[in-house]
């Protein structure tokens, strides 16, 4: 332990790397009174000067009323003069932070004095412009040259703290992340865990925010953390737009070549991805609309298993599936700005997601001389998604102070279509399931900001209900796996009233931020009751979610910051859903209606300091989880079915670092560093799956200490030329009853502005070395199996984007 601890700081003082850093401006406000009537003052100039040198920063006049604004300040030491005829001049220090955009200074009270006319000046001195909030980072998406192209999901793949597994997202090792798009959730990503990442087109967004410790602001759902999606919007006045085209293949090669007698895998894969997005602001009206049309076939899974039993049969097995993806997204809005104090916000979505997927599964006996089965199947799945929002802001005379109100509704279906061949050396049974599930979620928030002196206060209220009838039935055949009676019908019901507040306080060395969101959650899940095992079950609970967050201001180049929070994972209908799910002949996943919330609470301490152009930011975490929500395998007796469901396990932890160095060495080549290295620990649990029957399963301790390293490279190699290589080391890690093993990866892509800026063409590929593979061992109890996943991972894709 001592060795792995040693080498954890070893690996901090190297390790980290680059965020894309955010220039903060703040806007100043006030009102003058005069001291003794307590009147306004109309008309009186303010300026605002360095504190250092006492230059001219900002000026303005104050209004009718007394209210003055200043705008763009950057953070920084100054000094605010007030002046007017007849009174005498007022000199205020005054310190300009990070944490807000708005800084209101309340009443400023002039002293009448008829003998002194003094003049106004303003004068700054500027801190570092880079944010220090160290609350989150910021990633353009243009950035990531070697994604160019390809989805959300692959462009996060680089990105520090980000590692992808079986599809999804994890930060730190922790796929429990609740995906934002514009700020808001919906069906397209999640309501519950995250989806669809892989279908959402990188060219519809502008960048990604990674938020590892949430304010009470945000819902408390995801203990790992938040990832908010930002979808494009230009500001520019008058008409314009960007539109473009990019396409690429995968599979180039055969990795590995398929078991017999089962039709071909997918090679030389296409991808196309045309985009639209355009543009009309002029005075009060802002206009907008992105549209993205992504097709792509892929070699989805291609999957070898050796499952050996207890009794001595060992079964190989391999999961091969092609899949044609049309996905098309459509957004578009109007921002009506009615006068200076009012706002309205229209928008829309529409998401459709068509897949088919044309699998085989053959399984063979240890030697491979006999073949037991083949699975032929075919998944016709379609997902439509479609979200209206509206939204209104208030803003008072003072700056900053304002009502934001919202509405959201998303209505979202799923409509899959499952057929299948089960052929056996004596007989061939064609089986099929539907399943059709519509979701409606109605969301209505209202938020409250008023700016204070050295901070401000927020709070507000968010309600939620949610709706989800499904509907699976089973088509069996002649001897059919299938089991029918475990169909029907479930419907899923949720309403989630919450209340927050957070106040924020900053001075010139100090920040801090206390927050507490309380929820209310009534979850109640009807079950059909001729179901063989489930009945209709749920829960309900009412909880607070605290978030502290403290920063020191050591000096103008270093801070150090703590954060606290307590977050949920409440489980997704997916995960609750009772039919058995018959993707896999012999692996078949099962939801569990008496599955719990998960609780999490997170410490970090975190040290950032500025270099010469770079820095470099180091966090020390600790996270703890009760009830954690797994999938556990179990077998049903005589039988060599696997089921795997979900249950809530005991506790479990991760305590870790990860550092970020990033440094721009001359003026053609700068690169990022980022290590995370964490102590991955699952108590011992004991939990009974009761489908298809009771079945007790005992899990032991598991510890690993593991991790991720990740490098990026930018070379700029003329003004209209860049490149970018990108290094991905993930180092073995647990998961439930069993380990996944460690997977490299190197990128590489290129881009050039062409037709003087307006244009930009660009060349990529992902895994050129082609090494990427997902390799698993499982231990249940009576079983065992080792997996390796040799999935299109390596892709070479090209484009062209034009602005006008």
């Amino acid at each position: 332990m001592k060795a792995k601890i040693i080498l954890l700081l070893a690996l901090a003082l190297f390790i980290a790397t680059k965020t894309t850093a955010q220039t903060k401006t703040v806007t100043i406000s006030g009102i003058i009174k005069d001291k003794t009537l307590k009147s306004t003052i109309p008309y009186v100039n303010i300026v605002l000067k360095s504190s250092k040198n006492q230059s001219f920063i900002a000026g303005t006049v104050s209004n009718e009323e007394g209210h003055f604004t200043l705008s763009n300040i950057n953070s920084g030491n100054y000094i605010l003069e007030i002046s007017f005829l007849g009174y005498k001049t007022k000199n205020q220090s005054l310190y300009v932070g990070t944490l807000s955009e708005f800084l209101d200074l309340s009443n400023i009270k002039l002293e009448e004095d008829i003998n002194t006319l003094n003049e106004v000046v303003v004068k700054a001195s500027k801190t570092d412009e880079v944010s220090a909030k160290m609350d989150k980072k910021v990633f353009s998406v243009a950035d990531n040259i070697t994604q160019s192209g390809g989805s959300v999901l692959q462009s996060m793949q680089s990105l520090p703290g980000v590692t992808v597994q079986d599809g999804k997202v994890q930060l730190r090792g922790n796929d429990k992340v609740m995906v934002l798009i514009d700020g808001k959730q919906t069906a397209l990503t999640g309501f519950g865990n995250q989806s669809g990442l892989d279908n959402i087109p990188a060219s519809a967004i502008e960048k990604i925010e990674i938020i590892n410790n949430p304010s009470a602001k945000f819902d408390a759902n995801g203990n790992a953390g938040i990832i908010n999606i930002i979808y494009k919007k230009n500001k520019q006045e008058g008409f314009n737009g960007k539109i473009g085209i990019a396409s690429g293949y995968g599979s180039l090669w055969e990795r590995k070549a398929n078991l017999p007698t089962i039709r071909p895998q997918y090679q030389v894969t296409p991808k196309i991805n045309p985009s639209l997005s355009l543009n009309y602001r002029k005075n009060k009206i802002n206009a907008y609309l992105q549209a993205d049309y992504l097709y792509t076939e892929t070699l989805n899974k291609n999957e070898f298993v050796t499952r050996t039993y207890d009794d001595g049969t060992i079964i190989n097995q391999q999961t091969k599936r092609n899949r044609n993806t049309h996905f098309t997204t459509i957004k578009t809005g109007l921002d009506w700005n009615y006068n200076e104090q009012n706002t309205f916000a229209f928008s829309g979505m529409f998401g459709s997601e068509k897949i088919i997927d044309n699998g085989d599964e053959p399984f063979f006996n240890q030697d491979y001389s006999e073949r037991l089965r083949l699975w032929q199947f075919l998944e016709d799945e379609l997902k439509t998604t479609a979200m209206v929002s509206a939204s209104y802001q208030h803003k008072f005379k003072e700056a900053g102070h304002k009502l934001n109100a919202g509405i959201n509704y998303t209505y979202h279906r799923e409509d899959e279509k499952y057929f299948f061949d089960n052929i056996m050396p004596t007989f061939t049974g064609k089986d099929s399931f539907k399943l059709l599930s519509d979701e409606k979620v109605i969301d209505i928030n209202v938020d409250y900001v008023q700016p204070l002196k050295y901070g401000r206060f927020e709070t507000g209220l968010k309600f939620r209900n949610r709706e989800i009838p499904t509907n699976m039935q089973f088509f069996p055949g002649i001897n059919s796996p299938l089991d029918p009676n475990a169909g029907g019908w479930a419907t899923y019901k949720e309403i989630i009233p919450a209340l927050y507040g957070n106040y924020i306080f900053e001075n010139n060395k100090i920040e801090a931020e206390a927050g507490l969101r309380v929820e209310y959650v009534k979850l109640q899940y009807d079950v059909n009751p001729n179901h063989p095992t489930y009945k209709s079950d749920g829960y309900d609970y009412t909880q607070p979610f605290p978030s502290l967050r403290f920063g020191y201001k050591i000096n103008d180049k270093n801070k150090i910051t703590a954060f606290y929070n307590r977050r949920v994972d409440r489980p997704n209908e997916v995960d609750i859903r009772i039919f058995p799910k018959y993707d896999d002949a012999e692996i078949i996943k099962v939801g569990n209606p008496a599955l719990k919330p998960q609780f999490t609470s997170t410490f970090e301490l975190g040290y950032k300091t500025n270099i010469n152009k770079g820095y470099l930011f180091a966090s020390l975490y600790h996270r703890f989880v009760n009830g954690t929500i797994s999938r556990i395998a179990t077998t049903a007796p005589d039988s060599n079915l696997i089921y795997n469901v979900f249950q809530n396990a005991n506790r479990s932890s991760s305590t870790g670092i990860e550092v970020v160095y990033a440094k721009e060495i001359n003026s053609w080549y700068s690169f990022n560093l980022n290590g995370n290295g964490y102590q991955n620990d699952i108590e011992a649990f004991t939990v009974t799956n009761l489908y298809p029957v009771p079945t007790t399963y005992f899990g032991k301790r598991q510890q690993i200490f593991s991790g991720n390293i990740k490098w990026n490279n930018t070379f700029q190699l003329n003004k209209s030329t860049s490149g970018q290589l990108s290094a991905v080391y993930l180092a073995p890690d647990i998961i439930p009853q069993g380990k996944i093993n460690s997977r490299f990866s190197i990128d590489l892509g290129v881009k050039k502005t062409v037709q003087k800026g307006k244009g930009e063409i660009f060349l990529n590929a992902t895994d050129i070395l082609n090494t990427l593979v997902i390799k698993k061992e499982i231990q249940g109890d009576g079983f065992s199996y080792n997996s390796r996943d040799y999935y299109e991972t390596q892709v070479v894709r090209f484009g062209y984007s034009y602005k006008f």
